[in-house]
């Protein structure tokens, strides 16, 4: 049995504290197991030599006063260098400590070092009310963007600073970006957000609408370990400016704590729209390199869609197969530095011709590695000279007895009893897994297989599960998951998606025939009239994937079961939902596609791509 350790990013942590508050729900799982050795999929955790010339320490000033922690990692020469920036409220103003050298942080030693390497100076910052420094916590409040707009310019005036400055990583300090280079500080040359809420409350606390609470608690306990890193440093380095402020936020923060604040405003009211930095990411004029993990545990890959408020002549998009840390990737970061070289450092290295669109599919883990993740390799990769890539739709239609078909849809209605959940999936910390089913599964869910393609056909985007429904009850919450069955017998994960059926309503001005897109306004919020059709179009979200000759796509229909770091709390009224597929409520499935891709002949190995499981098809056994 294979178990990964993840070493780098806020989403594994995450991930294992939030599964193990829910272990006693969770059955163990069987890992399949993979062709890369264990030592290449968990190298080991090691004492990190110093490779800064210099670390300087202090606090910059916001401009209320405000003190902000930073540390900066100098390289060698005299500078003054560009600098790469790392803000969040994790640990970043700690970098370069005793426990960052022993590999622990939030985000990754060896893209620092390869920054350095590089001849930037990098510095992390910590958020007002996190770890050492001052202020009050709120997660994302208007306040987050203009304090990395002071950083950046504070940061210009140093002396060892050149004036050009750029920002790096993923996650909460991919969000930083967003919010930092939407308040347009001249000195920002570059950003490379990986993996952020775009809009917090549909990425990750309500996706299509459904609660999903278990994450924000286990985050809240990572935040607190983050700032113990930062408190083991300080000791170390006998701080006790930093030790007395991080007292001081630990007591203050739980005013605004997150699980606090989703029971305030468990609706899009005024505060939670605040959180949808996507709502001013058309601000950003600085050119952009965005990177998104299509089975992202920790923030789905939605991301607010903010990449369609940018410049595209100024974005450059990698989307790929994997998991929430995969910035930490050596592929991706050659690259990345490559960005940065160009527009931080002015160098003329060609990387305005890279392709705007990457998209890395049948992304596993092979070779050696020096840190988690580094060896990511894809099998397959799109590119197209500039954002969107363009896809051409292809429909299924639900049909009775269980098929996906071509055409229309016939048959009376599919019914399943509600809240039976559906199985998790990659819910154990550090393994790619499906949950064994539950018993009666098959009373508490639907399935529609397609006949076998009779061609390659290669899947890229979101899709959309277009439902009609009926309810017993006045609500209901639904999860739609798509999957490959293969000729070996084999049904691999594919993605999710989830729809709370009050939130139906769906915004005209941003909703396509591949991307629903709830108004998600209590206003527009109506209950289900039992017995009485409605139209539930069910985001799936982004995805890309090779289904070669011979393999049937498959649409399951269930109830919101765990997957990742996000644990769901459904709507629990006991209901029966029924699918109608006859010609006047034409249920189908709609997924985007690019012709003309020559797929790689032999199937992939179960259990080599990254976060796509596969299991035994449940149909083909008896229960």
């Amino acid at each position: 049995m294979i178990t990964r350790r993840y070493g780098l990013g806020c989403a594994a942590a995450m991930a294992a504290l939030t599964i193990a508050a829910a272990a006693q729900a969770q059955a163990p799982v069987p890992v399949h197991q993979a062709a890369t050795p264990p030592d290449e999929m968990s190298p080991p955790v090691k004492h990190q030599p110093t490779f800064f010339a210099r670390r300087l320490t202090g606090y910059l000033p916001a401009r209320d006063g405000t003190q902000l922690r930073y540390s900066v990692l100098l390289p060698k020469g005299e500078g003054p260098f560009p600098v790469i920036v790392n803000y969040s409220g994790y640990d970043p103003g700690s970098i370069g400590g005793a426990v960052y050298l022993d590999d622990n942080t939030a985000m990754s030693v060896n893209l620092d070092r390869a920054l350095v390497a590089a001849g930037y100076a990098v510095i992390g910052i910590n958020a007002r009310g996190t770890a050492c420094s001052e202020g009050q916590f709120e997660f994302l409040a208007r306040s987050y963007g203009e304090d990395g707009h002071d950083a950046v310019e504070w940061i210009a005036t140093q002396p060892w600073s050149n004036g050009a400055v750029g920002m790096a990583n993923w996650s909460w300090a991919g969000m930083s970006q967003l919010a930092t280079a939407a308040e347009q500080p001249p000195h920002l040359k570059a950003i490379a957000p990986g993996m952020p809420l775009g809009d917090a409350r549909l990425d990750s606390w309500y996706p299509g609408g459904v609660p999903a609470p278990g994450f924000v608690d286990g985050w809240w306990n990572y935040l607190h370990s983050r700032w113990n890193s930062a408190k083991t440093s300080a000791r170390a380095e006998g701080d006790q400016r930093c030790l007395a402020q991080i007292a001081r936020n630990e007591q203050t923060a739980e005013a605004n704590r997150l699980p606090s604040v989703l029971i305030r405003h468990p609706l899009r009211d005024d505060y939670i729209e605040i959180r949808n930095l996507a709502a001013r990411t058309h601000r950003i004029t600085v050119p952009t390199f965005s990177m998104e993990v299509f089975q992202d545990e920790a923030v789905i890959s939605r991301m607010g869609y903010f990449q369609e408020t940018l410049d595209p002549a100024r974005l450059w998009y990698l989307q790929t197969n994997g998991v929430h840390d995969l910035y930490a990737s050596t592929r991706f970061r050659q690259q990345l530095i490559a960005f940065f070289d160009h527009f931080v450092k002015g160098k003329a290295n060609g990387f305005e011709a890279t392709p705007h669109v990457q998209v890395w599919i049948e992304g596993a883990l092979k070779g050696p590695s020096e840190g988690a993740f580094e060896n990511f390799t894809p099998a397959l990769t799109l590119t197209h000279a500039s954002f969107p890539m363009p896809v051409t739709p292809l429909a299924f239609a639900l049909s009775t007895n269980g098929r996906l078909v071509a055409g229309s849809g016939e048959g009376q209605p599919d019914g399943f009893d509600y809240p039976l959940r559906g199985p998790a999936v990659n819910h154990e910390f550090g393994q790619d897994s499906w949950e064994p089913l539950r018993s009666g599964w098959r009373h508490g869910t639907l399935a529609y297989t397609s006949p076998a393609f009779d061609h390659d056909v290669v899947a890229y985007g979101p899709a959309s599960a277009d439902l009609w429904v009926t309810a017993s009850t006045a609500d209901a919450d639904l999860q739609v998951t798509l999957t490959e069955l293969r000729p070996d017998g084999q049904e691999m994960f594919l993605q999710r998606g989830w729809l709370r059926l009050s939130d139906r309503a769906q915004n005209p001005a941003k909703s396509t025939p591949l991307r629903p897109w709830p108004l998600d306004r209590p206003e527009t919020m109506a209950a289900m009239v039992p017995g009485e059709p409605a139209l539930a179009r069910i985001e799936v979200q982004k995805f890309a994937h090779a289904f070669r000759k011979g393999s049937h796509l498959r649409l399951w229909i269930d109830t919101p079961s765990q997957y990742g770091g996000f644990l769901f709390a459904p709507q629990s009224v006991p209901a029966r939902i029924e699918v109608l597929h006859d010609a006047q409520h034409p249920s189908r499935l709609l997924i985007g596609t690019v012709p003309g891709i020559a797929v790689p002949a032999p199937w992939p190995v179960c259990g080599t791509i990254l976060h796509q499981p596969c299991r035994p098809d449940p149909l083909g056994q008896a229960e």
